[in-house]
């Protein structure tokens, strides 16, 4: 009886119960508790006392151990048995998870399972063995014998108690000490309200979820995704993407001042839903038209969190998502490196917050993406009614590469514009999709290589080289994509085709076709704006000495494309018939022409030319003309890349052109004795 009264009286013991029973508490909260400041301290405390509690605890648990080691195995010690294998299975996986949240890039959640596991194991083992001592005791109080012992244990209780109220207090204190940044989400007090206050971000259909601004901090900061360490890979993919540049775009912000000018600067949050989501949300897309994008919406565009916080959307088009502004983490928004450790470390060990957040299923839908890759102007717009412009979308939605419902024979946009990659981001691994594992080891691409081959070198972007020769590769068919190598065939994206005569004579008129299919695109070729795109065949026809002897749709040396050349593009017109031929859509009231290339479609070209050969050579041996059909693409056409950015009329850039595909023919000229021309 004297070694238990000396047991509850020992100071170790005392503290190492306190420390113990707040672990378990604090635990318990944070596992079943919501997201909120209190259970981020929670997180921070109980990490940091359970490596204080370590060494104590095994001091505790040795002497414990041996001072009844040598007892009759009972009941109550066989519990006791179990709560201290369970607690030391609690200690192990915690300190491993603490070793994973600061130095590695998630936890690992078998680790995290067994540790919750461990805990309840712990509390349902300790709770009895500890009870079954104390009743026993007050049952031998009838008999006057342990009245020390009872008082000495009540004495443990309230000391324990007191140790624990400490501890709760500092909790208090560090939550009372936090002085969290003061977000802004209202709208400045001179905001025009175009449409009415219950559509304060028309004629873009993006809107947030209560309908008020979001501090532009809290949709931006995406450099802090890849500083952290976890998703490094991801967030260099993006920096040189058409996402990222969205915004900082010359050729936008050339036309979104334009429209400011002509339409007031309200008018361009028309263009902010899908270009600009930081500017239009946090309502900087206002009266002052210097002023219509927030810096961080101009560097970051579509940022990671712009992106990935939309809970909603519709595929009318023109930016049509709902957007749900989110609660930072502790430290995450602050300057400093003491915040930057604190708010990755708990991002990493507390991290169910973080993935309801931003790993929603939505992302993975092409309704997700049609939200904005499907535009349209109305009334609010032009003044005079619905014109729908470019379309991907619907495109990609009647086109044989849409199955719904069956996984595997349908190509949807993520397949193709973010193919997976090998990675150890966080993220990796995706058990939703009919052909990933949970731990692949892979993420989809976020560099959305598409038909922008021009920007990320313009703008001087990081790894904006890489990602121009990726764009390049990925135009012309040559990225292979394992994922969807059996649903579509191999080779160019659009393959083209020349057929001629084996044989002419000379001084006959001679028959080129061409043909050009979509192999493989999931929309229109070309898409996008395609008053402002051009892609085009190029045919040429050589004899045996090098001589050009036709041609058609060959760059003169302004850049331009000749007239008469089969040209892949749309030309609007405003409603007095006129070309909208500078990006001018809020003047747009119809198309005048159209020329795109359907999914799984072709089209055919023909050719004619009379070939004369001349004097070069020997008249009476027979010729060879040598044929090249090329499908050519630049993101911007030559006209309006002189009207956005030269100088004094004077030519200073030019859109590089990549060529999709080419194809070759031979043809023989037959020549008589009597030929001579």
């Amino acid at each position: 009886m004297e070694l238990h009264k000396q047991k509850w009286h020992s100071r170790l013991t005392i503290w190492v119960v306190g420390l113990l029973l707040f672990e378990l508490i604090s635990g318990l909260i944070i596992y079943l508790g919501s997201f909120s400041l209190t259970t981020q301290a929670l997180v921070v405390i109980h990490t940091a006392l359970g490596l204080v509690v370590v060494i104590p605890y095994i001091i505790y648990q040795i002497r414990h151990w041996l001072s009844y080691r040598k007892n009759h195995l009972t009941q109550h010690k066989l519990i006791g048995y179990i709560a201290m294998g369970t607690a030391a299975v609690a200690a192990i996986t915690g300190l491993l998870l603490t070793y994973e949240a600061v130095f590695q890039t998630r936890i690992n959640y078998l680790w995290d399972q067994i540790h919750i596991v461990a805990t309840f194991a712990f509390l349902l083992s300790i709770v009895p063995h500890i009870g079954l001592l104390i009743i026993r005791d007050y049952k031998a109080n009838k008999e006057k014998k342990t009245l020390s012992l009872i008082k000495a244990e009540r004495t443990f209780g309230y000391r324990v108690f007191f140790v624990l109220t400490i501890l709760i207090a500092f909790v208090a204190l560090f939550v009372y000490a936090y002085n969290p940044i003061h977000f802004n989400n209202k709208f400045p007090a001179n905001y025009q309200f175009m449409y009415g206050k219950n559509k304060p971000f028309e004629p873009s259909l993006a809107t947030t979820i209560n309908g008020h601004a979001i501090d532009a901090r809290l949709l931006g900061n995406s450099k802090s995704c890849m500083s952290s360490g976890c998703h490094t890979n991801i967030g260099h993919e993006w920096e040189a993407n058409a996402h990222r540049y969205s915004a900082m775009d010359p050729a936008f912000r050339v036309v979104q001042h334009a429209m400011a000018v002509e339409k007031g600067p309200a008018s361009t949050r028309y263009c902010g839903g899908c270009h600009d989501p930081i500017s239009l949300l946090s309502g900087s897309k206002n009266l002052d038209d210097t002023k219509l994008t927030n810096p961080m919406g101009l560097d970051e565009g579509i940022s990671c969190v712009s992106c990935h916080s939309i809970t909603k959307v519709d595929v009318m088009g023109n930016a049509q998502y709902q957007i749900t502004k989110r609660v930072p983490y502790m430290y995450e928004i602050e300057k400093g490196k003491a915040a930057k450790f604190l708010s990755d470390f708990l991002i990493r060990a507390y991290p169910q917050y973080h993935v309801a957040s931003f790993n929603k299923t939505i992302l993975k839908t092409p309704e997700f993406c049609g939200s904005c890759h499907k535009q349209f102007i109305d009334k609010q717009v032009n003044g005079v009614g619905t014109v729908q412009l470019q379309n991907q979308y619907d495109s990609w939605r009647k086109s044989h590469w849409n199955h719904p419902g069956v996984a595997t024979k349908s190509i949807e946009c993520r397949e193709c514009h973010m193919p997976l990659d090998s990675s150890f981001d966080p993220a990796n691994g995706d058990p939703s999709d009919y052909n990933r594992t949970p731990n692949d080891n892979m993420h989809r691409s976020h560099r959305f290589l598409g038909g922008n081959q021009f920007m990320p070198t313009l703008l001087k972007l990081p790894g904006g080289k890489k990602q121009v020769e990726l764009v390049e590769k990925w135009l012309k068919g040559e990225i292979q994509i394992p994922e969807i190598k059996n649903k579509w065939h191999n080779g160019a994206v659009l393959p083209i085709q020349v057929e001629t005569p084996d044989t002419i004579s000379a001084g006959q008129g001679v028959g080129i076709d061409v043909t050009v299919t979509n192999n493989k695109s999931g929309h229109h070729f070309p898409t996008g704006p395609l008053d402002l795109i051009q892609a085009w065949i190029e045919v040429t026809v050589k004899d045996s000495y090098g001589n050009i002897v036709y041609s058609s749709g060959v760059l003169d040396q302004h850049h331009f494309i000749p007239p008469g050349s089969v040209i892949y593009r749309a030309q609007p017109v405003d409603q007095f018939g006129s070309d909208v031929d500078k990006h001018n859509l809020w003047n747009l009231v119809g198309i005048k022409f159209s020329r795109a290339l359907y999914p799984g479609f072709s089209d055919q070209l023909k050719y004619n030319f009379i070939y004369k050969p001349g004097i070069q050579g020997n008249t009476h041996t027979n010729d060879t003309l040598y044929v090249n059909a090329k499908l050519c693409y630049r993101k911007f056409n030559q006209f309006v890349l002189n009207t956005f950015f030269s100088d004094n009329g004077k030519i200073d850039i030019t859109a590089p052109v990549t060529v999709l595909s080419s194809d070759s023919k031979k043809i023989i000229v037959k020549r008589s004795n009597h030929t001579h021309s």
